[in-house]
């Protein structure tokens, strides 16, 4: 039985082109689960393997996707059985193994998390990668010793993926949240998440000979890297953690150690792909626990897979506001 799924080619040239095709089951990977997916979401990576590859995709044709929801069809893992509900993000599928931009995908056990309680696939997927991440991000960050009332917390990129999440989970747990966005039109959309109050992005973007300012923020989820990154580290406050979460503003860190060593500043890494089960299993539990729901909501594009090819361009031009949901039944 034929089912949808968003197939990327190679042609002799190296130019890759992306397409919904028919295929049958026995094109799927191995894996111990088959799911019958019902929603993914579009991820920076996913423009990437949509689109040129970036380096992420092994063998060509290839279906992208780095994280699905749905309900188990088939499983030769006690921990599944048909009818369980079921997230998958990370353990690069969608680059080196098929992804969720199809009907089903087969997929190995370890890989897979139990839906939480309280939390649809659909809702689960407008989460999906970027949530999760932050999610992993204010945990760490709540770990390092951040809590409410200590001052503003920054969030950088605030109007993407990660930053819409992490906006709407901090004002919810009770922090004062500040949004940096390049898109002075996204302002009324992150105060609406529960920023109160925006950055302008050429505030804070480029580096200064000072290596300390201000002592400004109580903490900060960076989804932007570089030459902000390296600002951000020299306003923090005394004893503050930094969540580095990505590199949108590049990979280079134009940095000095003095943040560091006069204010004991934390630079915490944050890394979504190879996260332990139980980790994983806390994150979403905590995703369902303390993510508002109409917060969520609005932050929702709904999409198919048709619309898939464009919208690869556009998140990686950074042309994507919130979470897009891929309903890859329509």
């Amino acid at each position: 039985m034929s089912f949808n799924a968003l197939i990327v080619e190679k042609d002799d040239e190296g130019k890759t082109s992306a397409s919904v095709q028919q295929i049958t089951e026995d094109r799927l990977p191995e894996g111990e689960v088959t799911v019958a997916v019902e929603y993914s979401t579009v991820n920076y990576k996913d423009g990437l393997c949509i689109g040129p590859g970036g380096g992420l995709v092994r063998n060509y044709p290839h279906v992208p996707g780095i994280d699905f929801a749905g309900i188990v069809e088939a499983s030769d893992d006690a921990r599944y059985k048909p009818g369980d509900k079921v997230v998958l993000t990370g353990w690069r599928v969608g680059e080196a193994h098929w992804g969720g931009y199809a009907e089903k995908a087969r997929v190995k056990a370890d890989w897979l998390v139990p839906l939480p309680e309280g939390l649809t696939t659909r809702q689960a997927m407008a989460v999906g990668t970027a949530g999760f991440t932050s999610m992993l991000a204010v945990m760490a960050l709540e770990d390092h010793g951040m809590k409410p009332g200590q001052g503003p917390v920054l969030v950088t990129g605030a109007a993407g993926g990660v930053g819409s999440v992490a906006t709407a989970i901090l004002a919810a747990k009770g922090f004062e949240v500040a949004g940096v966005t390049g898109r002075p039109e996204s302002a009324d959309y992150l105060k609406n998440l529960g920023a109160s109050q925006i950055v302008a992005r050429e505030e804070i973007n480029e580096t200064v000979k000072r290596p300390l300012e201000s002592e400004n923020w109580a903490g900060c989820v960076d989804a932007v890297g570089g030459a902000m990154l390296a600002r951000v580290l020299g306003q923090m406050k005394y004893g503050a953690s930094v969540a580095a979460v990505g590199l949108a503003g590049g990979a280079g860190l134009p940095a000095t150690v003095i943040p560091f060593l006069l204010r004991g500043v934390n630079l915490l890494g944050i890394d979504s792909v190879m996260q332990p089960y139980e980790n994983r299993v806390r994150a979403w539990g905590e995703i369902a626990k303390h993510l508002p729901m109409d917060k969520l909501e609005a932050m929702i594009q709904p999409a198919t897979l048709g619309d898939l090819p464009a919208l690869g361009k556009d998140i990686l031009k950074g042309q994507v506001q919130g979470r897009v949901v891929v309903n890859v039944k329509d």
